[in-house]
């Protein structure tokens, strides 16, 4: 029986790294917006674009398809016509938004008005 190689940890550090990838998804301006609507509720494809004002339809589409690839989304199409699809959160998909977004958000904007007071 073959030995086992020890798995390596990721070292997000490291050039290399694919879990770098992974953290430009989520964090980018688009993945971070996808996650946080649809942390509220399933979208259909239309209803998310409206949703998530600005972003282009070729832009959603791709930040639905990294996202559902990482493992974030899932996507479910019905066999009907028009044919209909829908767009929810995995649970790492609701991992990563409430970490993301919020759980920090009241910890930022604290530090936002901090901030802001001792602006020179």
């Amino acid at each position: 029986m073959p030995k086992k190689q020890p798995s390596m940890a990721p070292d997000v550090f490291a050039a290399e790294c694919p879990s770098r990838a992974v953290l430009d998804h989520v964090t980018s301006r688009w993945g971070v917006l996808v996650l946080v609507a649809l942390s509220e509720e399933m979208h259909r494809f239309s209803a998310l674009r409206r949703r998530v004002g600005g972003v282009s339809e070729k832009m959603l589409a791709q930040t639905l398809v990294t996202l559902e690839r990482d493992g974030f989304v899932q996507r479910t199409a019905y066999a009907e016509v028009p044919p209909r699809v829908e767009y929810r959160l995995t649970p790492l998909g609701r991992e990563a938004a409430q970490r993301v977004v919020e759980e920090n958000l009241g910890r930022v904007e604290a530090a936002r008005r901090r901030e802001g007071s001792t602006a020179r």
